[in-house]
């Protein structure tokens, strides 16, 4: 499974990125999780099995779920993005993806 989550210049969400890696371990789950900026997601978004953006670039989701039709794509929780909950995080990935 791969997760994408798109910020505006990629360096605060590696906390979070660790840390849903860390919960994905613990699940027993194995995800590949990048961070990238919201410039650059045409070079990761084709990769990706769902796409989540950082509240600070919520404003971008209804041209991502355009450019990106077939994926599920959705803005992170503001509370758990700021809490770096990575393990709540993750568990949004599953239930979008239906897992």
């Amino acid at each position: 499974m791969n997760i994408l989550l798109v910020c505006a210049a990629g360096m605060s969400t590696s906390l979070l990125v660790n840390r849903m890696k860390d919960a994905a371990g613990k699940k027993g789950i194995e995800a590949h999780i990048e961070a990238h900026p919201v410039g650059s997601i045409s070079q990761y978004g084709d990769k990706a099995d769902v796409i989540l953006l950082g509240p600070q670039v919520r404003f971008e989701l209804k041209k991502v779920k355009e450019s990106y039709p077939t994926k599920p794509v959705e803005v992170i929780n503001m509370q758990d993005y700021g809490m770096m909950n990575g393990e709540k995080v993750l568990n949004t990935a599953l239930d979008l993806l239906g897992k």
